[in-house]
C-alpha cells in the first residue's frame, strides 16, 4: 500500500549514517530502489538517485536535499541531489518486495561520459585561469562512475584546448571531526593526497605535460558552491581542485 509522506523544505540538508534497505521493484529489473531510514527521525528517504550506491553489507552516510517532487516510486521522501558513501561498518542485509511500488525504470545518468572514440566539440574561447572540481566517497579516492569520470573528462577536454602554462592540482580531506547519527567521523588526512596523487596521474596520462603539473594537497577545506556539487556543502569538502593558470 502507498503511503503519504511528509513534506520537507527542499533547502534541508539532509545528512545521517544507517543501514541502507534495497526494494525489489519490477522483479530488480534495473528499477530497483535504494531507501535509508534517518535513525534520528524514523524518516524513510529515497537514495537511489546518488551517484554512488550503497551496499547492503554495510552501513552508509547518507547526504543530501529534499526534492521538491510529488513522485514516489519506491516508498520514501526523494533525495534528489543525493549522495551515499559506504561506511566500513558491517549492516545485516534488509530487501523490501516492490508493495506496489512501481520503481525507477533505469535511465542514463545526466553526468554521462560519452565513449573516448566519440569526437568532444572544442570549447570556446577567449581562454583565461579556470578551476575544475572533482568529487568524492567518503574517506576515499578512487574517482566515481558516471559522475567523477564525466567532470574529469569536462577538465581535459577544456585544457587541451586551452593549453594552460601550467595546472596545479590540489587534493582536500574533511579532517575535522563531526558527529553524525550518533558517529564521529573524520577523513584519514593521507586520503588528500591520495586524491590529489589520483588526479594528478589521470591528467598526465591524459596528456598534460609532466612538467605542468603541480600536485598539492590540504586538509582544512571550505565547502565550494559550483553545480557539480549540487549544493551538499558537507560533500563539497571531499574534492580534488584543477585550477589552470594561463
Amino acid at each position: 500500500m502507498l503511503l503519504s509522506l511528509p513534506v520537507l523544505s527542499t533547502a534541508e540538508q539532509i545528512r545521517f549514517v544507517t543501514c541502507p534497505i534495497y526494494r525489489d521493484t519490477q522483479a530488480g529489473r534495473k528499477s530497483g530502489c535504494w531507501l535509508a531510514d534517518n535513525p534520528a527521525t524514523g524518516i524513510r528517504y529515497d537514495v537511489t538517485s546518488s551517484p554512488t550506491k550503497p551496499d547492503w553489507n554495510y552501513a552508509v552516510l547518507v547526504e543530501g536535499m529534499t526534492s521538491d517532487t510529488s513522485e514516489n516510486p519506491c516508498g520514501g521522501v526523494v533525495l534528489e541531489p543525493a549522495r551515499v558513501s559506504v561506511l566500513p561498518e558491517a549492516c545485516t542485509r534488509h530487501m523490501l518486495p516492490a508493495e506496489d511500488y512501481p520503481g525507477r525504470p533505469f535511465t542514463l545518468p545526466e553526468r554521462n561520459v560519452r565513449p573516448i572514440s566519440e569526437q568532444r566539440p572544442i570549447p570556446a574561447g577567449p581562454y583565461e585561469t579556470r578551476t575544475f572540481h572533482i568529487f568524492f566517497e567518503f574517506n576515499r579516492h578512487f574517482v566515481v562512475y558516471q559522475y567523477g569520470d564525466y567532470l574529469l573528462d569536462e577538465a581535459i577536454t577544456w585544457l587541451r584546448a586551452a593549453q594552460p602554462d601550467k595546472v596545479v592540482v590540489t587534493g582536500y580531506a574533511a579532517v575535522e571531526p563531526v558527529t553524525v547519527s550518533g558517529r564521529t567521523l573524520s577523513e584519514d588526512p593521507e586520503v588528500a593526497r591520495k586524491r590529489a596523487e589520483t588526479i594528478g596521474e589521470a591528467l598526465r596520462r591524459l596528456g598534460v605535460a609532466p612538467e605542468k603539473l603541480e600536485v598539492n594537497w590540504n586538509t582544512d577545506p571550505e565547502p565550494v558552491d559550483v553545480a557539480a556539487s549540487d549544493g551538499i556543502r558537507s560533500a563539497s569538502l571531499r574534492r580534488v581542485e584543477i585550477r589552470a593558470e594561463l
